[in-house]
């Protein structure tokens, strides 16, 4: 460490953060939000994957009180940059998963903004909900967490009407950015 630290202050001329630095094998670092798995491939780290979900959640916060769209549009700006940020990862089952989250995230601020049974239920039947089925999701007293995962709002507010709505496909997005733009989704 110390002939590194030499090498960088005297030769390269750069300041080393001796708190931040350090000289271990390959597999066992942290930086910039990579680390190295096993198998020898780039993945976040867990630091920085909970940052994406608590940026998210603030994002996607209940009782902020904007509109939908502005919503959608700041969130559709965070996530493509973060993405292409950590386009170098090897996660697609992760990037699965949090775009499932995502998409929950948005369907739950929906929920949230159709405040009144009335207004939940003239959505759902705008959404092409059965006028059967409709009164068993517009008069649920179920947390908004939950009815963001209930077949029937997801049914409504499904992945296609969401991409519609201007909420990025996580998953599309890393396959075009990993196996080009001509990649089929």
């Amino acid at each position: 460490m110390a002939s590194l630290v030499r090498f960088c202050e005297g030769r390269l001329k750069l300041v080393v953060n001796r708190a931040k630095s350090r000289c271990t094998r390959l597999g066992f670092f942290e930086f910039l939000g990579y680390a190295m798995d096993r198998k020898g491939r780039l993945v976040w780290t867990d630091k920085a994957l909970h940052r994406f979900k608590k940026r998210v959640r603030e994002i996607t916060r209940r009782n902020r009180g904007h509109r939908v769209q502005d919503v959608i549009d700041e969130l559709r700006r965070y996530v493509l940059g973060w993405i292409n940020y950590y386009k170098l990862s090897c996660t697609y089952t992760v990037i699965e998963r949090l775009a499932e989250w995502v998409r929950r995230r948005v369907r739950l601020y929906y929920w949230k903004q159709w405040k009144q049974p009335r207004t939940r239920r003239r959505n759902l039947l705008a959404l092409g909900i059965a006028p059967s089925e409709v009164h068993k999701a517009s008069r649920s007293r179920k947390g908004y967490w939950r009815m963001s995962q209930m077949s029937l709002v997801r049914q409504a507010l499904n992945n296609r009407w969401l991409e519609e709505q201007g909420v990025p496909d996580m998953r599309a997005v890393w396959i075009k950015l990993h196996y080009g733009p001509d990649a089929r989704v």
